[in-house]
């Protein structure tokens, strides 16, 4: 297992879909996975410290696994089958060591919140370069790359919990 980082998020041009890449901590070797919209955003809130009104479904997890005295230990991007990615959360409580199957992207959100490291199989990771497009859209928001992170979180600060859900990217 090879330990990696989100470092970028953003929509595929070819399939409309949102990727989240992660890049192996010490090197160029990235791992492109194409995740849904709503772990997709967030993500987005949990990378620009976006406080909502109302825990999201991630903050739930977090909430749960610590209350329950747990902690988040790795996670871990095992394997891919038929365009599908699988993953775990090593969850641990006391000296039990919990291994929870789970999508790549709940996996990412969730880490990023408790501040867990991350691995990825070592073959999963390729070094392809990947097109340089992608950041978060919003429905007024025409082209990220001219946005400062302080602007994406303040565009995000003013959207009402029930707009999650509707961005058109």
């Amino acid at each position: 297992m090879i330990e990696v980082v989100v470092s970028r998020l953003g929509l595929d041009s070819t399939t409309q879909s949102h990727v989240v890449i992660l890049q192996e901590k010490d090197g160029p070797r990235v791992l492109p996975i194409w995740i849904g919209q709503p772990e997709f955003e967030s993500i987005v809130v949990q990378m620009h410290d976006i406080k909502r009104p109302r825990p999201l479904t991630h903050d739930l997890c977090k909430s749960l696994i610590v209350s329950l005295g747990g902690e988040v230990r790795r996670i871990q991007i095992t394997r891919v089958e038929n365009n599908t990615y699988f993953a775990e959360l090593h969850v641990v409580r006391g000296k039990e060591v919990v291994q929870i199957d789970a999508r790549p992207s709940d996996s990412i959100a969730i880490a990023l919140r408790v501040a867990a490291p991350m691995f990825a199989a070592d073959d999963l990771l390729s070094e392809v370069e990947v097109e340089e497009s992608a950041e978060p859209l919003g429905n007024d928001l025409k082209n990220a790359s001219e946005l400062t992170a302080e602007q994406l979180k303040e565009y995000l600060e003013r959207m009402p919990p029930e707009d999650f859900g509707k961005f058109n990217l």
